[in-house]
């Protein structure tokens, strides 16, 4: 839909522009997404204080540490690796759904050519952005609810946790050989569902390793009493039961989704296609 704007009347700033505010947009949002994912690890600058619920006056429980209410996770190198990877994981899941949908063969040749570089970049950051990560401090709950560090502590939680383990293993192999076969293999389109399935189980296991096994889910690095924990920060038991039911729905969502996708991209896209002036949407 965005990209068929380009051409329509309402586009007062021109084809060119609209080209560059897309590209700009298709770059930053993956590579904060990802540097705002980074602080469930890092921690951000903020204070929690509980008391406040009961003021009417102010109700505002958490408050930023400072004025630049949480831009501050940019300063920590590890969170732009992750930044960096969701970024290039977002360039090359793009080059495999187009090499998927695509009926053009010079168009499908150039897409070819820069899925190589796109996924080199992906694995180089995330695998830098893995070992920081499972290298660094961790912040870890003990039993009366005091987080404190852990030295190793996703580390730790990997090994403690072996479904999690499973999960993220077999994710990251799946994006791999998404990936790897689409490269090496001339004529090979279905990498996407590979690399796609590969990144759900990969994402889940890494929230996974954030809040589970006695870890602070988002921690806060100036005040680690007002890191936020799966029991810490429910209200009440009805809470967690009504998060637990809405859960279960998480497989229908993700069955409808693939249902939508796969008839949305039943019909390959022609070059004949995009030539008619009509809306393919």
């Amino acid at each position: 839909v965005s990209y068929e704007f380009q051409t329509k009347a309402g586009n007062l700033l021109g084809k060119n522009a609209f080209r560059i505010f897309l590209t700009v947009n298709g770059c930053l949002a993956p590579l904060l997404i990802g540097t705002a994912v980074g602080t469930f690890f890092t921690g951000s600058d903020f204070t929690v204080n509980k008391e406040a619920v009961g003021d009417s006056l102010a109700p505002v429980i958490s408050v930023w540490g400072s004025g630049w209410h949480g831009l501050e996770a940019v300063t920590d190198f590890r969170n732009l690796l992750l930044g960096l990877a969701v970024m290039f994981l977002s360039a090359t899941l793009g080059c495999l759904y187009m090499i998927n949908n695509i009926n053009d063969r010079e168009l499908v040749s150039n897409i070819r050519k820069n899925l190589p570089w796109a996924a080199g970049c992906f694995v180089l950051f995330f695998v830098a952005f893995m070992t920081a990560i499972l290298l660094s401090d961790g912040y870890a709950v003990d039993a009366s609810g005091t987080v404190f560090m852990e030295k190793y502590k996703y580390w730790h939680n990997l090994l403690q946790m072996p479904a999690v383990l499973v999960i993220f293993l077999v994710g990251v192999l799946g994006v791999l050989y998404g990936i790897a076969k689409t490269v090496f293999k001339d004529g090979y389109r279905r990498g996407i569902w590979w690399t796609g399935a590969g990144t759900v189980f990969a994402v889940m296991a890494l929230f996974m390793l954030t809040g589970y096994n006695g870890t602070a889910y988002y921690p806060s690095y100036s005040d680690l009493q007002s890191s936020l924990t799966i029991s810490g920060s429910c209200s009440s038991e009805f809470t967690l039961k009504v998060m637990t039911y809405v859960s279960f729905l998480i497989p229908f969502v993700l069955a409808y989704i693939i249902y939508a996708w796969r008839s949305m991209d039943r019909k390959s896209i022609t070059a004949e296609e995009m030539e008619i002036s009509e809306d393919k949407y």
